[in-house]
């Protein structure tokens, strides 16, 4: 690492040209990448996506991308509207691209809806909402609602871009900027966004590349540009001190920089590949939206790293003393905080070693009853009930639900394959088919069954659609459970002929299937996390017992930010402080919260104990290297995670359940983890372990390619080494 930056250094007009053209081609790439992002939502090989397929290709319709004009009137109206209704969705429909009116009829007295199909998906369908709802106009004596899954995704858009722009704009930005400039003292912190200024647009213009194709999220650029500033600030918090160290230490700028990135520099270089390998989890997940952020985490912290270690040796070299010298909080008080002896941190480190086993016991106490509540766990696919009641298709969900029930926007699409043109007509399928009908028309989650009339059978007679619209809404707990009543009992109990295939589809078995989906690869994924990152700290830290420790630490901390949602939103803990009570945490918020977690958990493990580590190395004391560590990292890692949940929180501000519960689970991790983890809990159990802390075996460093640590050298002092090793 340190000739490495020599190296740097003396081509340090060659490197800086370098991310240059990278910067300026991968901003021309970029600016082309919101047309190749969407949001389509699709689970490969699951019977409910088999059934919307049959659906798009052979009745023309694709459920998730339909339409519901809802009219509400005059109670006993109903059947006066049902003209002027039909009237008012033919023009919607022809406002959208492959849109069909498919359905005019009275719910109730006083509710008639129109079903407008298509072959859309929900992403590209929305675009067409506000046009549809111009064309639908209003109708005399009556209020029309334009709803269904696009309209209200459509509706949600604004409310959700607005949330997050008050996040950033109004808390994290201020909060992160009011950090750095205390924990910097100077113009330094402005090393952070340079070297996010590079990182963020080369990743995205390689994420361009990759868009071309695969399926990727519109969220993703918000996610880069979150997780790239988050690791700037974590990189250059760490190097921009280290480098300060060694120049107090009397160092020429550029020895100043090459011990940097040999102690530092190879932090960071183990930090970014454990950030890696948490965010890469999803990149081998089934969704194929879930990959795409895979990617996004795997592409962010490795071009992070490759530019913190070449063009931030770069700028430390060149900048950090002139920036240096522009003083934005008092000399004074930086010094006080600087000195290592005296300092908060030292102090705290101290009184630990005094006391470990206590504060051992005490804040492992206190993680597992945080996460205590997550024996009460419930999942969701998601749900309307989320999201913001005043938005009109939101209203008009309403009105609907009031008439027939929560799930006629999302109703169960059962598709049946006969298996050849004109089966549709055998008279065993038919008998079938009366069958399923009762039996859907006698559970008590079903308000309704369409089994007759258009869209029934396709033109080719080989195929028969059933709709059963339910009582509840498509991702509450009865509508997942009718789903496996459907699949389990129902159509075994239907009796179709032999070769008759019967698939359910629609929004409950859809949210039912991504669960499944979600969670049948999930803990094998997790594992083989664990298992990448266990290696990768043992060739970081030299060590059998720390990584291992590491793991156990985090997964702590990610369980206890379980707990914690679990405890805010379904146990309603949240609710004095305006976060919205909802029973189920949303099925794809586990998968993320982890992959995030644990990445960047281990971020702030590598950055403090690589300096426990460095410290033994110098002393071969244990208390010393765990008090120093803890006096020189603690108050950097503190403030990188203090960043991040300024960041997090933002998500918290906003009126989206799903939003809530995902920035309140990583805000509360990363407070949990730079408090009671890092500053408590890491070093009473490294005081409690002694010497087993740096164990390894001569025959595993071997395998390693590092130098082995036994135990019986580890009380013997240090010969002198020479400086820069």
């Amino acid at each position: 690492m340190a000739r490495w930056s020599r190296t740097m250094i003396r081509f340090r007009w060659a490197v800086l040209g370098a991310w240059i053209v990278l910067f300026v081609a991968a901003g021309a790439a970029a600016s082309g990448l919101s047309d190749l992002l969407t949001n389509r939502f699709v689970l490969p090989g699951a019977e409910s996506e088999k059934a919307g397929k049959i659906l798009e290709d052979h009745f023309g319709q694709k459920p998730q991308g339909s339409f519901s004009l809802v009219v509400q009137g005059a109670p006993g109206r109903a059947q006066e509207l049902v003209g002027p209704t039909r009237a008012a969705a033919s023009r919607a429909a022809k406002q959208l691209p492959t849109g069909k009116l498919v359905d005019v009829r009275p719910v109730s007295g006083d509710v008639v809806t129109a079903s407008i199909a298509s072959e859309l998906q929900p992403a590209d369908a929305k675009g067409h909402t506000d046009e549809m709802r111009e064309a639908a106009g209003q109708i005399s004596g009556a209020r029309a609602y334009l709803t269904g899954q696009s309209a209200i995704e459509s509706d949600l858009e604004p409310v959700q871009n607005r949330d997050l722009q008050v996040g950033e704009l109004y808390i994290a930005i201020p909060v992160a900027l009011a950090i750095l400039v205390f924990v910097f003292g100077t113009l330094a912190f402005l090393l952070p966004f340079m070297l996010a200024a590079f990182a963020i647009p080369v990743t995205l213009g390689l994420i361009w590349i990759f868009a071309n194709f695969m399926t990727l999220s519109t969220y993703l650029t918000n996610m880069v540009a979150l997780i790239g500033l988050g690791i700037a600030v974590d990189y250059s918090l760490l190097m921009v001190y280290r480098y300060r160290e060694e120049r107090k230490a009397g160092r020429e700028k550029e020895d100043a920089v090459a011990r940097t990135m040999d102690t530092a520099g190879r932090a960071v270089v183990f930090s970014g590949t454990a950030v890696a390998i948490g965010l890469a989890l999803m990149l081998f997940m089934p969704l194929p939206f879930m990959r795409g952020f895979g990617l996004a985490g795997l592409l962010i912290p490795l071009v992070s790293v490759l530019g913190a270690v070449t063009l931030l040796p770069v700028l430390l070299y060149w900048l950090e003393d002139r920036l240096d010298r522009v003083r934005l909080v008092p000399r004074r008080i930086v010094e006080r905080r600087e000195d290592q002896e005296r300092n908060f941190w030292a102090r705290l480190a101290e009184t630990i070693m005094r006391r470990p086993i206590v504060f051992a016991i005490g804040t492992t106490a206190v993680l597992l009853a945080l996460a205590t509540p997550l024996t009460a766990l419930e999942l969701g696919p998601g749900s309307n009930e989320g999201v913001p009641q005043h938005l009109e298709a939101v209203k008009g969900l309403n009105v609907l639900s009031g008439a027939v029930g929560e799930g006629a926007i999302s109703p169960t699409d059962i598709v049946v394959d006969t298996g050849r043109a004109g089966g549709a007509d055998d008279p065993g399928v038919q008998a079938g088919k009366e069958r399923l009908a009762s039996l859907l028309r006698g559970d008590s989650e079903v308000a309704e069954v369409v089994a007759a009339g258009p869209q029934t059978i396709d033109p080719s007679g080989r195929y028969l659609h059933i709709q059963a619209i339910g009582k509840h809404e498509y991702g509450l707990p009865p509508a997942q459970e009718f789903v496996d009543r459907l699949r389990d009992v129902i159509v075994p109990a239907a009796a179709f002929p032999s070769g008759v295939a019967v698939l359910a589809g629609g929004g409950p078995p859809f949210g039912v299937d991504f669960l499944d989906m979600t969670y049948g690869a999930f803990p094998w994924l997790v594992l083989a996390v664990l298992l990448l990152t266990y290696v990768l700290l043992v060739r970081a830290f030299r060590s059998l017992l720390l990584p291992l420790k590491a793991i156990i630490l985090n997964l702590l901390s990610i369980g206890a930010a379980y707990g914690i949602l679990v405890l805010a939103f379904k146990l309603g803990a949240g609710e004095p402080f305006g976060l919205t009570q909802f029973d189920q945490i949303e099925g794809w918020i586990p998968v993320f919260l982890f992959a995030m977690l644990f990445g960047l958990s281990m971020d702030y493990e590598v950055f403090l104990v690589s300096r426990m580590r460095e410290e033994w190395d110098a002393t071969r004391d244990n208390r010393a290297a765990v008090t120093q560590g803890l006096a020189k990292t603690g108050r950097l890692v503190t403030a990188a995670g203090l960043i991040m949940f300024a960041a997090f929180m933002g998500f918290v501000a906003g009126s989206i359940v799903g939003l809530q519960q995902f920035g309140l689970g990583l805000a509360a991790a990363i407070l949990i983890d730079v408090t009671i983890i890092r500053a408590l809990l890491v070093p009473s159990a490294m005081k409690i372990f002694g010497r087993w802390n740096w164990w390894l075996p001569e025959s595993v460093a071997k395998v390693f390619r590092v130098e082995p640590s036994p135990l019986e050298d580890s009380a013997r002092a240090p010969a002198l080494r020479p400086a820069g090793r």
